[in-house]
């Protein structure tokens, strides 16, 4: 899942970033309303989260504009962070296109909890994906191929989902890298690669996702 971080507060930022990744989140920061709106012109984010009080205008804008704005990105989800804990805030957020809404300070574990639940909110119907013979639940982050049941990193699972939600699509490695990766992933890396490598002994013969010589991987739709 990739997600937009507005945040001007750089230690918060930084802390919130990073606990994310280390969730295997793929999180792109936004300082200012002005990089926010850069990023969702040019850039598909499953989720924002949005800060109201930013230094150069008010996030509840940005929330609002995301509704009707042809030249922004919506993403799947909103979540509004801010110090604003009055009921007719938190009203005002959700009136205006926010899916969620979390008063600081909070604890990690809930932003996190929170994110789950928009994500299976946004994979209705249901929080199962199914591709063939392979089955990934993402309200507990397990997976199965049969009846076997796979012992998958974060980033692993990640890299799955991302498969599943694009069966028989050749999916390139810079897909892979905008949507389970970040901004900051290095394009040359070789993470890709040794993550395919280590996700595809785990799924097991005969191999699911299948090498498109020049172009990138699939997930085969048919076991």
């Amino acid at each position: 899942m990739r997600i937009l971080l507005v945040e001007d507060d750089p230690d918060l930022a930084a802390v919130v970033a990073l606990g994310l990744r280390g969730e295997a989140y793929a999180v792109d920061l936004a300082a200012t309303f002005s990089e926010a709106e850069e990023l969702l012109c040019s850039g598909d984010f499953d989720v924002a989260c949005i800060d109201l009080g930013l230094p150069d205008g008010d996030g509840m804008e940005l929330v609002r504009r995301l509704a009707d704005d042809p030249l922004l990105r919506r993403p799947r989800r909103i979540l509004v962070l801010t110090a604003r804990d009055a009921v007719a805030d938190r009203v005002a957020g959700l009136d205006a296109g926010a899916d969620d809404y979390l008063v600081k300070p909070f604890n990690f574990r809930e932003l996190a909890a929170r994110l789950r639940a928009l994500n299976r909110r946004a994979d209705d119907p249901g929080a199962v994906l199914e591709v063939a013979d392979l089955r990934l639940d993402l309200a507990s982050h397990r997976a199965w191929r049969g009846d076997r049941e796979l012992r998958l990193t974060p980033r692993e699972f990640s890299m799955l989902r991302y498969f599943m939600h694009h069966p028989g699509r050749t999916v390139s490695a810079e897909d892979l890298l905008e949507h389970v990766w970040d901004s900051q992933a290095n394009p040359f890396t070789a993470s890709v690669r040794v993550i395919l490598s280590r996700l595809r002994r785990k799924l097991g013969e005969p191999p699911p996702i299948t090498t498109i010589a020049g172009v990138g991987y699939q997930l085969e739709e048919e076991s």
